[in-house]
Parts: structure tokens; sequence; C-alpha cells
């Protein structure tokens, strides 16, 4: 089948239909209005890392610096390096707190807002090497990137492109040469990473100065640096923020994006915050770019005492879980460390508790044995005994791109078809819940694509154990 997309048609030529509505018309439509052979099959795909990426769906966010000892957000700059202390740091016990919860992956605040380092940086005293911590020998850096690969988990870093202590922060030449050293340390130091975090946090800088980033700059660093890593930010290039702090994305959410929508970090408007959210479908999104759905697992990002008792449980975890990766992007959960440098117990529990949930409900597909067969655009499952589930997990092979913008899960219920769920386009994972049935016979169908349609997988669960 040929695919119903060309980005150099003149859409508005072909039919008097919004652009929009053109390319959120199924196959079928297209191809009754003679179309199908006038359009072509280059769309965005994934690269490799950004599949191997997406296949990993959960990671963990590690924010951690002076404001664990402040008790503050953000810090202003002026902390004193000694308040940093973590006696008892363990990045591996980090780590495996990461894998009982199934991240796959970590990304660290390397230097949050207030500009402190948690490597020997070169070019600023604001570092760990002016803490009493490891006697100012100590690296934080070294020791979660050693500790993930120990693991095998990915390691990621975030580096705050606002910087309170920078004396240079405002004078955007300089500012961004200092910058691009501290990058450089970063991206040099520690051998390869999965992921580059980016956020468009721009604060004044001293007597009311603005500083004007150089992204272009930043984005070349990194591809020379570390040309396998993926660049996070609200604009990509490779992830793009899901458009909120609370772990949900959109839907619909494609993985392709026009990026004259969200030109740049830092910006915001309701037509950007949409973009962010929904993405585009292909023909409107030019670029490949899947969303990440920060949220912490307590109600700030740094630890403190004082939100012990506020640490999401594991049903609030897995309800996350539902709302981002069930809805086609990677969920990052922000897991802090607390003063002794460990993640707290209270934290430790929830994720492992939600782990064994996890592995609960998803360890098993009940199709696992069904037959599967191909029917008109989708596929139908066949089993030897009737299948109880609440729960169908949709996915694309999105190795060549995401076409599905409408399906319909049908059960045969006695004699007849019966719909059970449906939904908007899946991508690379749609978690679609349904009343609690009982069928030997179930059925997905793309009724609405933008392009040929690749199921990769259907399966079956029960969520209500």
């Amino acid at each position: 089948m040929t695919d119903p997309l060309n980005l150099n048609l003149d859409l508005d030529l072909l039919f008097p239909l919004p652009r929009r509505d053109f390319l959120r018309l199924g196959v079928a439509t297209l191809a009754t209005r003679g179309l199908l052979p006038l359009l072509q099959s280059d769309r965005p795909v994934p690269s490799p890392q950004q599949l191997r990426w997406q296949q990993w769906e959960m990671g963990m966010f590690i924010h951690f610096g002076v404001n664990t000892f402040t008790g503050k957000e953000w810090g202003d700059g002026i902390e004193d390096p000694a308040i940093f202390n973590p006696v008892h740091l363990d990045a591996r016990q980090w780590m495996r707190a990461a894998r009982s919860a199934g991240l796959r992956y970590a990304v660290l605040t390397a230097k949050h807002h207030d500009g402190f380092c948690l490597w020997p940086s070169k070019v600023t005293e604001h570092s760990v090497k002016h803490s009493p911590w490891r006697g100012g020998e100590g690296d934080v850096v070294r020791e979660f990137i050693d500790a993930a690969r120990e693991e095998g988990i990915g390691a990621g870093l975030y580096l705050s492109p606002w910087d309170r202590n920078a004396p240079s922060y405002g004078d955007t030449p300089r500012y961004n040469d200092f910058y691009i050293d501290q990058l450089t340390e970063l991206l040099g130091w520690y051998g390869p990473l999965v992921e580059v975090w980016f956020d468009g946090a721009n604060g004044e800088g001293a007597g009311g100065r603005r500083q004007v980033y150089d992204w272009p700059r930043i984005h070349r660093t990194v591809r020379r640096l570390q040309p396998d890593a993926l660049i996070f930010s609200d604009a990509g290039p490779d992830i793009r923020w899901i458009g909120n702090e609370r772990g949900i994305a959109g839907d619909p959410n494609w993985c392709t994006v026009n990026p004259d929508r969200v030109p740049e970090p830092g910006l915001s408007s309701p037509e950007i915050i949409d973009a962010l959210q929904h993405g585009d479908p292909p023909g409107e999104g030019t670029v490949w770019r899947p969303g990440e759905a920060p949220v912490s697992i307590r109600p700030g990002w740094f630890w403190r005492e004082s939100e012990n008792e506020e640490v999401k449980n594991p049903d609030e975890l897995l309800e996350l879980y539902y709302t981002c990766v069930g809805r086609n992007a990677n969920l990052l959960l922000n897991v802090p460390p607390t003063r002794d440098g460990l993640i707290a117990d209270r934290d430790m529990k929830s994720l492992q508790e939600f782990g064994v949930t996890q592995g609960k409900i998803f360890g098993h597909d009940l199709a696992a044995g069904a037959f599967r067969h191909t029917i008109k655009e989708g596929v139908e499952l066949e089993s030897s005994s009737p299948i109880e589930f609440d729960t169908v997990v949709l996915r694309e092979d999105i190795s060549e791109g995401q076409s599905v913008s409408r399906f319909v899960v049908d059960a045969m219920l006695g004699e007849r078809w019966r719909e059970v769920a449906e939904g908007m386009t899946f991508g690379r994972s749609r978690i679609v819940r349904c009343e609690r049935v009982r069928a030997r016979r179930v059925r997905v169908r793309a009724v609405e694509s933008v392009g040929p349609v690749r199921i990769g997988g259907v399966g079956l669960y029960l969520w209500q154990t």
C-alpha cells in the first residue's frame, strides 16, 4: 500500500479541505478519491537511538545539589559549597532503586539554576571541589555514571542554561563561552551518554541583564562530543518536553511535530503547549520528536524532610504509567536523594512496590498463546479458551513511522462482535482500559490512518486483579 504522504504537495490544490483534516483522513478515503498514486512514502521515522530510547519507556530524574541542603527549589547562587556533604552517598543504590521500578535510564542534574556543579569543573569555583564531601576530591557525576553503567542503566545529564552564580551570566558572548566550556567538560570527561537534557530557564542576570543562549552552538557541541546522545528540550531536536510537569501526555500524542510550532526552548503559549502535548500527524509533523514527561515522586524536585509523608504511592505511579507511557510518551520520574546521598526509605518502598505491581499486571500477556492473523487494517487474536481482560496494550511498528489515527477494539461476545474500547493514535505504546470482558476472539482495527498500518503488538491484561 502506498503511504499517503508527500511533503511537497500543495494539499489545498488537491481538494478543498483544511490541511489538518486532509491528513487525518484514512487511507481508504484517500483511495476512493484516487489520490494514493500521487502520494509518496517519505515521512519521519525514528533514528536507532530514538527507537531504543522509546522502547525503554521510563527513566529516573535525579535532582541533587546544594538545594538538597537548603530546602529550596531554586537556589540563589550564593550558597556556600561547604554545606554540600552527603556522607553516605551511594549512586549504586540510586540505580538499584531505578531498576526495581523498571526505569531504564537516568538523568542527573549536574548543575541546577544555582550554578553549583556536581563535578570538579575547571571553569568555576562553585563546585564539589570546595565542599567537604570526599575531602574535596569527590565527583558526583563520575560516581553516578559509573554506577549507571555497572547496573545497566543508560546515563544522561542535565546542565541548566541559567546560572545564578556565574558573574558572566547576562553578558551573552562571555557566558555562552563559559557554558560551552562546562558542557565540553561534561560531554568529554565521562564517556558515552544516552541523553543530554536542557530546559529554557532564563532568569535575569546582574543588573537585570538578559542572557541570549546560543542554542545552535550548544547543539553542535553535543553532536560533536556525544554523537549518539539524544538532545531533550522544549524544542528538541530529538526529544520534546510533553508540556507539563505532571507526567501526563496528550491524547492524541504523535511522535512527529512541526518544528515551527516550537521554535526554541523557553517559549510558552497555549499554541506551543498544544504542540508539545499532542505533536502533529505525519505530513504536518515533519520531524520525529517523541515526548518525555517529567514528574516528581514528591511535591518538590529536591528532597525535603517535610515532604516525607507526600511520596506518591504505587497506585499513583501506576496511574502515571497509564497517562504517560500508555499515551505514547516516556516517563521521567524524579526521585531525589536525601542529604545523606541515598534514596529515602519511603521513596524506595514505593518504587519497589510499583515495580512489583507492573509485573503482576503486565508481566504475562494473557493473549500470548493466541493465534494472530491479519485482517483488513488490523489484527485478530483467537484463543483456544476464553480470555478475561480489562486492559489492552497496543503498539505500532514505529520503525516505519506512526500511522494509526483512530482505532477500535472489538470482542466476540456470543455470536456478535462488540466494541469494547476505542481511541486515537497509539504509536510506540497505547494502553486502553475497558470493562472486564471474557472472549476467545478479539480484534483491533485501525479505522483511520495517515499511512500503512503496521501493528507491532496487541496484549491483553487484567488491570484490576
